[in-house]
């Protein structure tokens, strides 16, 4: 497995994580369609500039351009301790064989080694025991239950913290 970084050529890949139903079950329903390009084109210039890691999940390094799902860090805090939040997805036909858990894993790595991102926080919605799986597994301390805006919805998540510089098992 590897993390590329996304491109031009992953808006198939947004429209299938994003737009389906069943992918974006536990976060409120599907997306537009219609939006997809743009907002591979918006995550491509925030990777670009450096404000955000917009990674795709690649099984094979040999096949980059088969892709399994997206993990994604980005700046969420403000003050004088940097926070970051963490978000993945993995598609239908590569869930249950680890490549969320390895991901994650490898991106909280790739942080630890950066500094900048301060304590990462993690919000899967309570009813989404695989994602919920994946922090407790890599270290996360579940602070708690909390409503959390995405998008123009309002989800109940779990609220998970782990700070790379320390916490990583």
């Amino acid at each position: 497995m590897l993390l590329r970084d996304v491109g031009y050529g992953d808006v198939d890949a947004y429209v299938r994580m994003r737009c389906d139903p069943v992918m974006m079950a536990e976060l409120g329903g599907p997306q537009p369609r219609e939006g997809m390009a743009a907002r591979v084109g918006r995550d491509i210039g925030r990777v670009a500039a450096g404000t955000d890691w917009i990674r795709m999940i690649v099984p094979d390094p040999a096949r980059p351009e088969v892709v399994a799902g997206t993990v994604n860090l980005w700046p969420a805090g403000e003050g004088d301790e940097p926070d970051s939040e963490i978000g993945w997805m993995v598609l239908p036909e590569f869930q249950g064989r680890g490549l969320g858990k390895r991901a994650v894993r490898a991106l909280l790595e790739q942080a630890r080694g950066d500094g900048r991102w301060g304590l990462v926080h993690a919000y899967p919605a309570t009813t989404n025991a695989p994602s919920n799986g994946i922090c407790r597994s890599l270290g996360f301390r579940l602070l708690g239950t909390q409503d959390t805006p995405f998008g123009d919805r309002v989800l109940r998540s779990n609220h998970w913290a782990l700070d790379p510089r320390t916490d990583l098992p």
